[in-house]
C-alpha cells in the first residue's frame, strides 16, 4: 500500500474537500439547479435594478447623516463627525464578515437574503424615528441656536436603526456584485457581456448616489425627513421583492470555502516550524510540499481551477510552512495546520507584499471620508441659495461629483492617456501605481483647497461680510472627482490583478476594510482635535449662522 501524501489523513481530507468544492463550482450546483440553466438577461437585470434601488436607499441616509444629526438631533460638530465616521467604518468592515460567510457557509444568495432582513428593519425603524415626535427633539427648537440635544432614548433608537442598516448593507455589498457576475459563468464565449455588467453595475451605484443626493436630499431638508427615509425604505422593499421574485432565474453556486483559512494555516504552520532549518546538514535543501492535485491532471482541468505559483525569493520565513520534516516511514503524519503547499505559501507572500500599498489605501480612504463629514459641515455654514430663493441641498455636491467624474473620464481618455502614451511609450500610458499616485496627489490638492476655502469663510464671518456662497466648494469636489477617476479604478485593477485567483474575493473584501479603517482614522483625528480644543473654541471657529435656513422641513 502506498504511503499517504504529506499532511496525512488530514491533508488528504483537506485536499478532497477542495476538489469537491471545485466540482461543485464546475457543475454550478446550488438551490436553483444552475447546471441546467442557460444564460439569460433576467438575472443580471434584476441584480442591476436591485443595486440602483439599494444605492438610493443607502445614499439617502449616508449623504445627509451629518445634516440630520446637526439639525434634528442637535449634536455638536465633533460629535456628529465622529459618529458619522464610526458608522461608515462599521458599514465598510461588515462586508469582510459577509464575504467570509458567503464563501464558507451560506453562499452569496442566502447572504443577500439574510442581509435584506436587517436592512429593511433598520430603514423602517429609521423612518419611524424621524416620523414620531417623541423619538426626536421638538421641531420648533430646530430653528433656534440654543437647542437641547436629543435624549439618550432618542439617540439609542436612532443609532440602533442606523447600525441595523449598516449590517444589512454590509452583507449586500459583499455578495451582490459577485453574485451578479456568477450569472455569466456559462457564457465564456462572450466575455464582453460580463465586462458590460461590471460597467452597468457601477453606473447603477453612481446613478443611485446622484438621485439620493439631489431629489431625496432636497425632500429631506425642505419637506420631511420621514418622507426622505421612507422613500429609501420603499426603494429597498421593491428591490427585495424583485430579487426574491427572480429566484427561478438565478444560477446559484454553493459556497466553495474562504481562502482566509488557508492564509491563517500558512502563518500557523510557519510559526510551528520557526526553528526548522531550510538546508540539511549535508547542504541539500529541505523538500517542499507541492500541491499534488495540480500535477495529476495533465489535461489542465485542475490547473484551470487551482492556480500553481512558483516559489520566489524573499519572506523565506514563510517557506517553512511548506517544508516536509516528517518522512514517509514515520508513523506520525503532519496535519493540515503544520504543512501547506508552495502555492498556498506564495499566495500569502503576494498578500504580504501588497500590504504597503494597501496601507496607503487606508490613508487615501481617510481623505475621501472628509466628503461626507467636514465638507458637508462646511457647506452647512455657507449660503446655499442660488438664483434667489432656491436652496441647494448641502449634500447635493457629493452627488454632483458623479457629473464631475464623467467630465474627468472624458478628459482622461481624450487627452491625458494619449499624452502619457507618447511620453512613456506604454500602450496604457500610465501604470496602475502611477495612476494611483496621481489620484493621491489630486486628493491632497482637494483637501488643501477645502482648507483655503474654510480660512476665507472664517475671515468673511469674523469680518462681518456674511457667509460665503456654497459655490466656493465646487473646486474641491472637482478635484476629488478626478482623484476617484485615477485612483479608484486603478486600485481595483491592481488588487484584482496582483492577487492569486483563489484570493481575489478576499482582496475585494479587504478593499472595503481599507475604507473602514480610513473612516476610523478620521474618528481618531476628531478625538484628538476634541481633546485639544475646548467646546467654546470649536463653537467660535465653526460659526453656523445659516442653520435656520438649512434646517429640515417641518414634519408636523
Amino acid at each position: 500500500m502506498s504511503p499517504p501524501p504529506p499532511g496525512g489523513s488530514n491533508g488528504r481530507r483537506h485536499q478532497q474537500q477542495r476538489q469537491e468544492a471545485v466540482s461543485s463550482m464546475e457543475s454550478g450546483g446550488g438551490a436553483s439547479g444552475a447546471a441546467t440553466k442557460r444564460f439569460t438577461w433576467k438575472g443580471p437585470v434584476i441584480v442591476l435594478v436591485f443595486e440602483l434601488l439599494e444605492s438610493i436607499a443607502f445614499s439617502g441616509v449616508a449623504l445627509n447623516l451629518v445634516v440630520y444629526l446637526a439639525t434634528v438631533l442637535h449634536g455638536s460638530t465633533a460629535f456628529n463627525a465622529a459618529h458619522v465616521d464610526t458608522w461608515n467604518g462599521t458599514t465598510f468592515i461588515v462586508p469582510v464578515i459577509g464575504a467570509f460567510l458567503a464563501d464558507s457557509y451560506w453562499g452569496k444568495y442566502r447572504t443577500i437574503l439574510a442581509s435584506i432582513v436587517f436592512y429593511l428593519v433598520g430603514l423602517v425603524l429609521l423612518t419611524v424615528s424621524a416620523a414620531i415626535p417623541s423619538l426626536r427633539p421638538a421641531t420648533a427648537c430646530q430653528m433656534g441656536e440654543s437647542c437641547a440635544p436629543a435624549t439618550k432614548t432618542q439617540f439609542s433608537v436612532f443609532f440602533a436603526a442606523l447600525y441595523l442598516t449598516s449590517i444589512g448593507t454590509g452583507g449586500v455589498k459583499s455578495a451582490l456584485l459577485p453574485f451578479g457576475a456568477e450569472q455569466y459563468d456559462d457564457d465564456a464565449g462572450r466575455p464582453e457581456r460580463k465586462q458590460a455588467f461590471f460597467s452597468w453595475f457601477f453606473a447603477a451605484i453612481n446613478l443611485g448616489i446622484f438621485v439620493a443626493g439631489t431629489l431625496v436630499s432636497w425632500l429631506e431638508q425642505n419637506v420631511s425627513w420621514a418622507l426622505g427615509f421612507g422613500i429609501g425604505t420603499a426603494c429597498l422593499f421593491v428591490a427585495a421583492l424583485a430579487f426574491a421574485a427572480g429566484t427561478p432565474c438565478y444560477r446559484v453556486q454553493m459556497p466553495t470555502g474562504s481562502p482566509l483559512k488557508d492564509i491563517i494555516r500558512v502563518f500557523v504552520a510557519a510559526f510551528r516550524k520557526r526553528d526548522v532549518r531550510m538546508e540539511r546538514d549535508e547542504g541539500a535543501a529541505v523538500l517542499l510540499h507541492e500541491d499534488e492535485a495540480e500535477d495529476e491532471d495533465e489535461d489542465g482541468d485542475s490547473a484551470g481551477q487551482q492556480q500553481r505559483l512558483a516559489r520566489t525569493k524573499g519572506l523565506r520565513c514563510l517557506d517553512k510552512a511548506a517544508a516536509i520534516i516528517v518522512m514517509d516511514g514515520d508513523k506520525e503524519r503532519e496535519s493540515e495546520w503544520s504543512l501547506c503547499t508552495v502555492s498556498e505559501v506564495e499566495g500569502v507572500k503576494i498578500l504580504v507584499r501588497m500590504l504597503p500599498i494597501w496601507m496607503t489605501c487606508v490613508l487615501y480612504a481617510a481623505s475621501l471620508g472628509q466628503m461626507t463629514t467636514t465638507f458637508i459641515q462646511q457647506g452647512m455654514a455657507m449660503d446655499t441659495r442660488l438664483g434667489g430663493r432656491f436652496k441647494v441641498p448641502v449634500a447635493s455636491l457629493v452627488s454632483v461629483e458623479v457629473v464631475f467624474m464623467l467630465l474627468w473620464v472624458a478628459l482622461h481618455d481624450a487627452a491625458i492617456i494619449p499624452a502619457a502614451r507618447r511620453l512613456t511609450g506604454r500602450p496604457g500610458g500610465l501604470t496602475q501605481l502611477q495612476r494611483m499616485g496621481v489620484g493621491r496627489f489630486l486628493v491632497v490638492l482637494a483637501l488643501g483647497t477645502a482648507a483655503l476655502v474654510e480660512r476665507r469663510r472664517l475671515r468673511a464671518i469674523h469680518g462681518g461680510s456674511g457667509p460665503m456662497s456654497i459655490v466656493w466648494q465646487v473646486p474641491q469636489f472637482v478635484l476629488v472627482a478626478g482623484s476617484d477617476v485615477f485612483c479608484g479604478i486603478a486600485q481595483l485593477e491592481f488588487f484584482y490583478g496582483e492577487a492569486p485567483a483563489a484570493m481575489r474575493s478576499i482582496c475585494s473584501a479587504f478593499s472595503f476594510l481599507a475604507l473602514s479603517l480610513g473612516f476610523y482614522a478620521n474618528l481618531l483625528l476628531y478625538m484628538v482635535l476634541a481633546a485639544r480644543y475646548t467646546p467654546k473654541q470649536v463653537a467660535a471657529a465653526v460659526v453656523e449662522p445659516m442653520r435656520p435656513s438649512n434646517s429640515g422641513g417641518s414634519d408636523e
